[in-house]
């Protein structure tokens, strides 16, 4: 069992930056697991932000790409979502997903562990 805990969230302006964090404990942290973040806002079906493999290969949204970072530490169990050039339609909970496995998911029903999110607000 992994559980999954995300923070970083919070209240920002349009082209601001926030730094979301995903600690992971009660199994070994390593390469094999995948990860990912999603976003869901109100009314809305959650969506795929960006995955990383164990090797650190990376996926994103286009409406991310160029704007948001992922990165992973395994000797912390963390891994990192930098979100830069932050806009309004940027504002959804943020959750981090993992999953063993050496690919590198984006549906939301490939990943088998969720955090309990982390809200992100981006005023104009």
């Amino acid at each position: 069992q992994v559980q999954l805990v995300e923070s970083g969230g919070g209240s920002v302006q349009a082209g601001g930056s926030l730094r979301l964090s995903c600690a992971a404990s009660g199994r070994t942290f390593s390469s094999y697991y995948g990860m990912g973040w999603f976003r869901q806002a109100p009314g809305q079906e959650r969506e795929f932000v960006t995955s990383i493999s164990g090797s650190a290969y990376t996926l994103y949204a286009d409406s991310v790409k160029g704007r948001f970072t992922i990165s992973r530490d395994n000797a912390k169990n963390t891994v990192y979502l930098q979100m830069n050039s932050l806009k309004p339609e940027d504002t959804a909970v943020y959750y981090c997903a993992a999953v063993r496995t050496f690919s590198i998911p984006t549906t939301p029903q490939a990943f088998h562990y969720w955090g309990q999110g982390t809200q992100v607000t981006v005023s104009s």
